[in-house]
């Protein structure tokens, strides 16, 4: 299967790579990182490649410091978070008065791997987290392909919706039952169906663990550890409650969206663009993918996207700030956006530079003073990124 080029993250991957001698690529399983260290070859003089789960690699690899020390040019170790105690060797390795090498990790799981990594190889380590496929990937004209679908490439690249379909059932398969075991997370692959599907229900609302503890007959705690297990391998967003200390009003629970639409319509049983649009969940999912395109096109990290929201009723999809820049996304699934009074609270409250109304239709054009609407399709154009 041909894969779409990605010369955006091939960029901003050798660009990191020109600054630090180390460089972590996070991201799901399945998203393109492999592929995407494979492209680095012509930047390269030399490329070495490691797959932590290639027993011939291991073998290589049985005495590490022997086996990399040599080795000059473009250094990719996969599925890095398999063999944590390579870090303090990488540090070594780093620190050569005259190094000869860069290291590119490649993992699957961000909690501990970021832990690891920055507590090992603090100084000289950067990160990156890759994504599916996005709009500057694949073009605007598929944008409906890939809400339907999702980014994960095998998954786009179908040859048609009911062979993407099949794939996505397959992947969430491997995933609760080999992924997610082999990453340590000693979970019953059918309890975390379950969540994963009630989760997909809840998707782009307010978290609320007592209401999925009782449906699943499990304590809070338990529902927050399936939770911190699906957000740690990248399967979900939870976007943090922005609020100050003396908030008073403001909604201080997260919400959670499954990361990937594709992901999001199969567990759902959505098949085609016809079952998408006539659920009840269409709205939410349009805003999940919206959301991500945002983030994909801004260049933010998770720490730089909340949610906002009052008791009151006044609410934000999507908080952005990085800085003193501060910007508001309202998603809606329409082509003909209005400006509401919580859009006017979440301004005022915030003190935002701009608010976007992110919508359906064909055209971007200034609302009112300080918001804007922005058609999806004119993302790329209408929208700088930080």
């Amino acid at each position: 299967m041909a894969m779409l080029p990605r010369p955006f993250d091939i960029a901003a991957l050798v660009e990191l790579l020109s600054d630090a001698p180390i460089v972590t690529i996070l991201g799901a399983r399945q998203v393109g990182k492999t592929t995407l260290a494979r492209a680095l070859a012509p930047h390269f003089p030399e490329v070495h490649h490691f797959d932590l789960e290639d027993p011939e690699d291991l073998a290589r690899l049985a005495v590490p410091k022997q086996a990399l020390s040599p080795l000059r040019g473009l250094i990719v170790i996969d599925e890095v978070q398999r063999q944590p105690e390579l870090f303090p060797l990488l540090r070594v390795l780093a620190d050569r008065i005259e190094p000869g090498a860069r290291f590119l990790l490649l993992g699957s799981a961000s909690l501990d791997l970021v832990r690891g990594a920055s507590e090992s190889l603090a100084g000289r380590v950067a990160f990156m987290e890759l994504g599916g496929f996005g709009l500057a990937d694949v073009g605007v004209e598929s944008s409906q392909t890939l809400w339907l679908r999702g980014g994960l490439p095998r998954a786009f690249l179908a040859r048609d919706d009911a062979s993407s379909y099949r794939w996505r059932g397959d992947y969430i398969q491997s995933v609760l039952e080999r992924d997610l075991p082999a990453l340590g997370l000693r979970l019953p692959a059918d309890a975390m169906r379950r969540f994963w599907t009630m989760l997909a229900h809840y998707h782009g609302q307010a978290w609320n663990g007592s209401e999925l503890g009782r449906a699943m007959g499990v304590p809070d705690a338990k529902v927050r550890q399936h939770l911190d297990v699906l957000v740690g391998t990248f399967l979900v967003r939870r976007l943090e409650p922005w609020f100050t200390n003396d908030a008073k009003r403001v909604v201080k629970s997260p919400k959670v969206y499954v990361a990937d639409t594709g992901l999001l319509h199969r567990l759902l049983q959505l098949r085609t663009h016809a079952d998408l649009t006539a659920h009840p969940k269409v709205g939410a999912s349009w805003e999940g993918f919206c959301i991500e395109a945002i983030a994909r096109r801004l260049g933010a990290r998770r720490d730089e996207l909340w949610t906002w929201g009052l008791h009151s009723g006044a609410e934000l999809d999507l908080f952005a700030k990085r800085g003193t820049q501060r910007l508001g996304f309202e998603v809606k699934l329409t082509d003909a956006p209005r400006v509401t009074p919580s859009m006017r609270s979440a301004l005022a409250a915030l003190k935002l530079d701009r608010l976007y109304v992110v919508h359906a239709g064909a055209h971007s054009f200034p609302m009112e003073d300080g918001i804007q609407a922005l058609a999806l399709s004119r993302l790329l154009v209408d929208l700088e990124p930080w």
